[in-house]
């Protein structure tokens, strides 16, 4: 392939750009937010998983209570209405006079045990609720980190997105004045060398691989003419010759 050596000099503008776009690009993915949103989120994650047991504890204390207290008052109820027929002097036998004060003794000490049991569900409510309150608020604080890092991380985007929209736009300015078959062989080697297509050759060193030519080599450089399109003996990119090749 020949092609002018203005145009095998251009080429190496287009790697340069290449070689810069690379570089915002890995950038762009090796942002440390990247993994602290990533950290952050597990342990939100686990933590929103904490509150909705917590949650769930207190919502069942709180039926618990409802229905303990419902019991309570149920005997506090009949207890009083056994007081007031004791009270009101119309029961009359002796033995039914006896029932009803074992049956107010057994309802006093019904109630004292099921307040008893009241109590101790709300010992757990009220320690459900504060690790309700706990949890929320940890909650929302590791959101605001998240929401600082995410900031973050998009603000770093918005700046490599743009110095690479600059980058992109150049690069189709110099890669459109280099012939289509030259490009074509750039683009292909580029992809299968692992981002670098064309290298310049300096001080007789190929600054794709980082070896020196030898001297057969150098001598095939040298005779090569101006605008033949040399390729690296040993990383097959291509190469560039200028004034400083060391020819």
């Amino acid at each position: 392939m020949n092609a002018a050596p203005a145009d095998q000099i251009r080429l190496l503008d287009v790697q340069s750009l290449d070689a810069r776009l690379q570089q915002l690009a890995h950038k762009r993915r090796s942002l440390p937010e990247h993994d602290e949103i990533e950290s952050l989120t597990k342990d939100l994650t686990q933590l929103r998983d904490l509150l909705v047991a917590a949650q769930t504890e207190e919502s069942d204390c709180s039926r618990e209570q409802t229905k303990a207290e419902q019991d309570v008052d149920q005997v506090r109820q009949r207890a009083s209405r056994d007081q007031q027929r004791l009270d009101s002097g119309a029961v009359t036998s002796p033995k039914d006079l006896e029932n009803l004060q074992r049956e107010i003794t057994s309802l006093a000490k019904r109630q004292g045990d099921l307040e008893d049991v009241v109590l101790e569900i709300m010992e757990r409510r009220e320690s459900a609720q504060e690790r309700v309150a706990e949890l929320t608020e940890r909650v929302s604080s590791f959101q605001s980190k998240i929401d600082d890092a995410t900031a973050r991380r998009d603000a770093a985007y918005e700046s490599f997105d743009g110095e690479s929209a600059t980058l992109t736009k150049e690069r189709g300015i110099v890669a459109g004045s280099i012939p289509a078959d030259l490009l074509k062989l750039y683009e292909k080697l580029r992809e299968q060398q692992g981002g670098v297509g064309a290298a310049r050759l300096y001080q007789r060193r190929c600054e794709g691989c980082r070896l020196e030519l030898n001297i057969t080599e150098v001598n095939e450089v040298k005779a090569a003419a101006p605008d033949t399109v040399l390729r690296c003996e040993n990383c097959r990119r291509i190469l560039i010759r200028t004034s400083e090749s060391g020819l």
